[in-house]
C-alpha cells in the first residue's frame, strides 16, 4: 500500500473526503513501533457549519491549524481527558476537517491493547476517538504533524469500500450545532463492528 498523495487531502469538498476515508489505512510509528487500522468510521467539519471549532471563519491558538491547506493533523483534547485525531482537508484560509471516530486494527493489535490496557481483544480498542487514538498513540504532541512528509503518522490506500455498505448519518455529539446537527455527514461501513457507538 502507498501513502495517500497530497492531491487527496487537497480537494474542496470535505464530507467526500470523509466518505472517501472508509478503508483506508491510519498507520502511526511511535518510538519504533508500527501500528495501523482501517478507518471505519469518519465524521466531516467545515467552517461553514456551527459544530466546527473555526465555525464562521474563527482563528484561536487552537483553530489555527484547521485553516492550513490539507494533508496536516489536528488533535485537541476533549472534556480534559480524551485526544481527539482529525485530518485537515481543503486549501489553505478555509477550515476544514474530518475526526476519525474508529477504525479496525490491522498492525499491532496487542500494543493497542496494551495501550487501553485491555485484557480481551474487541471494537473496545479503537471503536470511538478517544480510543482510537490512544490505541495508536496519538497525543497533543502530534497536533500540526504532516501526512504527506516522511513523518511518522499516514494514512495508506487500504481497501475499498462499496458503496453499497457506506452509510451516512448526522454525527454524534454536537446537539449544540443547532440545525447543523442534523447534517449527514458521518459516515460508517455498514456491518463492522468496530464503530463507535452514539
Amino acid at each position: 500500500m502507498t501513502r495517500l498523495p497530497e492531491s487527496f487531502y487537497r480537494a474542496d469538498d470535505v464530507v467526500k473526503i470523509a466518505r472517501d476515508l472508509l478503508g483506508k489505512t491510519l498507520v502511526t510509528r511511535i518510538s519504533g513501533n508500527v501500528t495501523a487500522a482501517m478507518i471505519t468510521e469518519t465524521e466531516a467539519y467545515h467552517q461553514s457549519e456551527k459544530a466546527c471549532h473555526a465555525y464562521n471563519g474563527r482563528r484561536t491558538a487552537r483553530t489555527e491549524i484547521l485553516f492550513h491547506q490539507g494533508g496536516c493533523c489536528y488533535v485537541y483534547l476533549c472534556y480534559g481527558i480524551h485526544n481527539l485525531f482529525n485530518v485537515v482537508t481543503g486549501k489553505r484560509g478555509e477550515a476544514a476537517a474530518v475526526l476519525i471516530r474508529a477504525a479496525q486494527p490491522v498492525v499491532g493489535r496487542q500494543l493497542m491493547m496494551d495501550r487501553r490496557a485491555l485484557k480481551k481483544p474487541g471494537p473496545r480498542i479503537s471503536a470511538g476517538p478517544g480510543n482510537l487514538s490512544q490505541a495508536l498513540g496519538l497525543t497533543l504532541a502530534h497536533n500540526k504533524t504532516s501526512l504527506v512528509n516522511e513523518g511518522n503518522i499516514w494514512i495508506e490506500s487500504g481497501e475499498e469500500v462499496s458503496q453499497d455498505l457506506v452509510r451516512a448519518t448526522n454525527r454524534i455529539g454536537v446537539d449544540y450545532a443547532q440545525e447543523d446537527a442534523s447534517l449527514p455527514w458521518r459516515f460508517y461501513v455498514l456491518g463492522n463492528q468496530w464503530i463507535s457507538k452514539p
